[in-house]
């Protein structure tokens, strides 16, 4: 399928979604929004793929929302007859305009597997919110990070808020979101947005397919539970995490992975794991 904003390509067990807008800075269009999902969902729900690296093109990663977006009126509620000006709806759309625009991003966070982003010149504003919902993040030596809505007089709507403090030291979450100054990619290591500082954009993205393709080797059941205990853990007690991953081991630990891998190491030879069955789209 073709996209307006993005390349996608599947090679081996990793699928590679490329933002493909360098001369637009990869800004985020109507389009972004309602194809990143789309993308993102295919892949997940397919589950042949077991890795997602999330890259981009050009000089920068991404300048956050195209202010085409507010000048066309696409966060306005329909205007014309049928439709209601009162306030209270008004407002309640726009609202629900926020929700689908933060479930763009959410899909990062819940799809099956890993989604590793490779980060280059300036990840600004909602680009900041995107990456926030990735698994793992990596950066170009080049890049930085702007959490930009406070520059324009906003406060930072799509999960920036919500994830940074639960990534980085809280501090330094509402330092850049109060602040709004750009923390370049040797801070982002140091307290830990970024888990690794490549050379340049090439040695990047090639890293990071690297780290994607030794992620899609291990066993995706095991993969896809050890993401969903995490993303758990984080947003719960220990306790409470204790008692999902007991209750998720329950069904869904099962030996024939394990069995392989001890098979596969004692005959010197990469294990073979089957895919992920597909998500049902109907019953």
């Amino acid at each position: 399928m073709a996209y307006s904003c993005f390349d996608v390509e599947q090679e081996g067990k990793v699928a590679h979604i490329r933002l493909n807008r360098p001369e637009a800075l990869n800004s985020m269009t109507r389009e972004f929004w309602m194809e990143l999902p789309d993308i993102v969902n295919r892949i997940s729900d397919d589950g042949s793929a077991r890795a997602i690296v999330l890259s981009s093109t050009g000089k920068h990663f991404s300048a956050g929302m195209d202010l085409a977006v507010f000048a066309s009126g696409g966060v306005s509620a329909p205007q014309g007859e049928g439709y209601s000006n009162e306030m209270g709806r008004l407002r309640a759309y726009f609202r629900e305009v926020v929700l689908m625009l933060q479930d763009s991003f959410t899909c990062l966070e819940k799809a099956r597997m890993p989604v590793l982003a490779a980060i280059q010149g300036g990840c600004i504003g909602g680009a900041v919110d995107m990456v926030t919902a990735c698994d793992l993040r990596y950066a170009s030596a080049d890049a930085f990070f702007c959490v930009q809505e406070i520059n324009i007089g906003m406060t930072a709507d799509v999960g920036t808020l919500q994830r940074l403090p639960k990534i980085i030291p809280e501090g330094i979450a509402r330092e850049m979101a109060y602040r709004g100054h750009r923390l370049p990619a040797e801070r982002a290591y140091q307290v830990g947005l970024v888990n690794e500082v490549f050379p340049n954009h090439e040695s990047l993205v090639k890293g990071v397919l690297e780290i994607a393709h030794e992620i899609a080797s291990k066993s995706p059941l095991a993969i896809y539970g050890t993401k969903q205990m995490l993303n758990y853990a984080r947003d719960h007690s220990v306790e409470d995490a204790l008692n999902f991953i007991a209750t998720w081991q329950t069904g869904m630990f099962q030996p024939a992975d394990m069995m392989e891998s001890f098979a596969a190491k004692g005959e010197k030879r990469s294990p073979e794991f089957d895919d992920l069955l597909p998500r049902p789209t109907t019953f």
